[in-house]
């Protein structure tokens, strides 16, 4: 039993030591002198395609963007939450339908709110 945790722990070591090391290591890299470091005002510009903006560079979104969004992460945690409950279906028994069914009840009826407020519409 403490084995599955010493591996958690080591698990968890390898992660902190690999974050301070990639933290450190371009600080290293500066003192060492092993990154090239000659700025120059092209260096310098913003790329944004290697074309020069004409005009405004500042465009508004369409709204209805963010609810594709929203509907997709919703989807999405919707699969992230069956997944799961389908592989493991026979232990769970008729509580694990029951739940899930819910959860789909909710996700159903937010999806048929989006749809009956005209959201899903592109115009």
């Amino acid at each position: 039993m403490l084995i599955n945790y010493g591996y958690i722990g080591l698990f968890i070591l390898a992660a902190i030591a690999f974050t301070i090391v990639m933290l450190l290591l371009p600080a290293i890299f500066r003192l060492v002198g092993i990154n090239p470091r000659k700025p120059n005002p092209i260096k310098n510009a913003t790329y944004e395609c290697g074309m020069e903006t004409i005009g405004r560079s500042w465009v508004q979104f369409n709204f209805r963007y963010y609810f594709y969004a929203l509907m997709f992460i919703a989807l999405d945690v919707m699969v992230v939450f069956i997944y799961p409950w389908a592989a493991e279906l026979r232990k769970l028994g008729y509580f694990g339908l029951m739940a899930v069914l819910i959860f789909v009840f909710v996700v159903v009826v937010g999806y048929l709110y989006a749809w009956r407020k005209r959201v899903l519409e592109w115009k």
